[in-house]
């Protein structure tokens, strides 16, 4: 195979599997009419409908000899497939056609099937006994059709070993409460991730992780780490994947917020967490060691997919994720964080580095934010390019801009865009101003030294500047760069950074003295050293003249 056909199979294989499934329907409710349409099936139908669960019923109850092609596309389009086993289900050809479809959608796009067996064990249906066995015994002398029959028998046998719902003596409003409790844990363990109102720039982003995560291989279990500054998507864009390919796996748990649980003590919370996400119930224990050798134990032959959102720090991977084989073959994990260093935890991790917004892209997600247009209008063109130029493609800045300026004038565009020259949007900051408040104070004072003075300045010269500080700079800018605050140029001789980053470090000297330029640790706008140098003049000169009144 050529490296050309092979990077077409690969794209076609993406195109079959990326896109996210939509559901029609939440729940196809699969039945016999006769034994059970006017009671049962009735009540669950309202008790699903009551609960705001969009369910599919077949109300034709003049059946043909052929399933419609309808009843195919609405099973193919639900979430859930309800299959509700009564004693005459199998005497229908219609019925077990229309369980090979449900059985076909459980392989292929995963649905979810449960069977009820309603006044039927599931012994009758592995071995076609009782009056079970008799209904369907009579539909193939009906139909002489040998092929057929052998089909629907294995399919019989096949669902009778799922997990399902047995009626026996129950209480039937009791039973229906039991399946109304399953499907809202089901819908909601399946409910899509919200990503983004714009999602701008993210199919590419999502493309090439696919390649790091080899969804197309079986026979490997795959870790990724997503990194880059914040606000640039790594959260966005792991949610879409999640969304995208988590059907696909026994189970799947999106971990989000790690570094703000783990803070509140929350590490033994987010192991449970994890287990009950995927294993959808609830283990009791109060240690982490401990912990750690349950997820071992419980998902080491499982399929998982696990998303740890927002890592900083080691024990959270080794508590959370620490070996590949912790988890069963054809595992995918996906880890983002803002350090790259974290990711050297294992050797097995594949390394992605998120970029900014290309001009085009940033420019449309602007656009759409502030206008709702792809485009910014006539008029206020020139100031959305002093916007673009000021955000640098990043996803987070565009966006908050881009809703603060929505209905505005062209002078509120103009005073904003003027204020946030001298102070950064305190919701941008915040998010950038994590992966600072995560150094240490000599990298905290690199930092602020960069960003204040020595962005732009040759590697060699702001090396040597910080060894006389007495900084450890090789240690400390590897630190920087890793924590995604700065970046050394390709050929390994400038220092720079995103120049929303230089605005948060300017601004946190600023904050050190709001009103008083010279209280600050460091001066870099000319008009605050002159006033620091009038100030310091002013204090000298009294303190003299007092010193001689006196």
């Amino acid at each position: 195979m050529t490296s050309s056909m092979a990077l077409q199979g690969a794209s076609s294989s993406l195109s079959s599997t990326s896109s996210i499934r939509s559901w029609t329907h939440d729940v196809f409710l699969s039945s016999r009419g006769e034994d059970v349409r006017q009671k049962f099936i009735s009540h669950l139908y309202h008790a699903l409908h009551h609960r705001g669960i969009n369910t599919y019923i077949d109300n034709n109850l003049e059946r043909g000899e052929e399933i419609s092609p309808q009843i195919f596309k609405s099973i193919e389009t639900s979430m859930i497939s309800i299959i509700v086993l009564s004693k005459s289900y199998s005497e229908s050809k219609w019925c077990l056609e229309e369980l090979l479809k449900i059985l076909e959608c459980k392989e292929k796009i995963k649905q979810i099937v449960l069977p009820l067996f309603y006044d039927v064990s599931p012994s009758e249906l592995r071995h076609q006994k009782g009056s079970f066995g008799k209904a369907f015994a009579k539909l193939g002398c009906k139909i002489k059709d040998e092929v057929n029959v052998t089909k629907w028998k294995a399919a019989l046998q096949k669902v009778a070993n799922f997990f399902g719902f047995i009626f026996g003596d129950r209480n039937e409003l009791e039973f229906i409460q039991d399946i109304i409790k399953w499907v809202d844990s089901i819908m909601v363990n399946h409910t899509f991730l919200n990503v983004a109102k714009y999602p701008i720039g993210i199919e590419s982003r999502v493309r090439d992780i696919y390649q790091h995560l080899s969804i197309g291989r079986n026979d490997i279990i795959c870790m990724v780490g997503i990194f880059g500054t914040g606000g640039i998507g790594q959260t966005t864009i792991s949610k879409e994947i999640y969304n995208r390919i988590s059907y696909q796996f026994e189970g799947s748990c999106f971990l989000k917020n790690i570094r703000e649980t783990s803070k509140a003590g929350g590490l033994i919370q987010l192991q449970k967490t994890l287990l009950f996400e995927i294993l959808g119930i609830s283990l009791d224990f109060h240690d982490m060691d401990r912990g750690i050798n349950v997820i071992r134990h419980r998902l080491c032959s499982k399929r998982v997919l696990l998303i740890l959102d927002d890592v900083d720090e080691l024990v959270q991977l080794e508590t959370l994720v620490g070996a590949l084989d912790w988890f069963g073959s054809r595992s995918r994990i996906i880890i983002t964080t803002r350090d790259q260093y974290l990711l050297n935890f294992s050797k097995d991790v594949s390394k992605y580095e998120l970029k900014i917004l290309a001009n085009d892209e940033a420019l449309k997600l602007f656009s759409l934010h502030a206008f709702e247009k792809d485009e910014p209008l006539d008029h206020y063109v020139d100031l959305s390019k002093q916007v673009l130029q000021y955000a640098q493609g990043l996803p987070l800045a565009l966006t908050v801009i881009g809703s603060t300026l929505k209905y505005q004038s062209i002078h509120q565009w103009k005073s904003v865009l003027n204020k946030y020259k001298q102070i950064p949007d305190v919701n941008i900051q915040s998010v950038l101003r994590v992966s600072y408040d995560g150094l240490e104070d000599n990298e905290n004072d690199m930092f602020l030294d960069i960003a204040c003075f020595l962005k732009g300045g040759p590697l060699a010269v702001v090396i040597k500047i910080f060894d006389n500080c007495g900084f450890s700079p090789d240690y400390g800018i590897r630190r920087l760069v890793d924590k995604c605050l700065i970046t050394i140029d390709e050929w390994n001789k400038s220092v720079w950074m995103h120049d929303l980053l230089q605005y948060m470090g300017r601004e946190i000297v600023r904050l050190q003295s709001p009103k008083e330029p010279g209280e600050r640790s460091r001066l870099w706008f000319h008009e605050d050293v002159c006033h620091a140098q009038k100030k310091k003049f002013s204090f000298t000169f009294i303190s003299f003249f007092s010193s001689e009144t006196y």
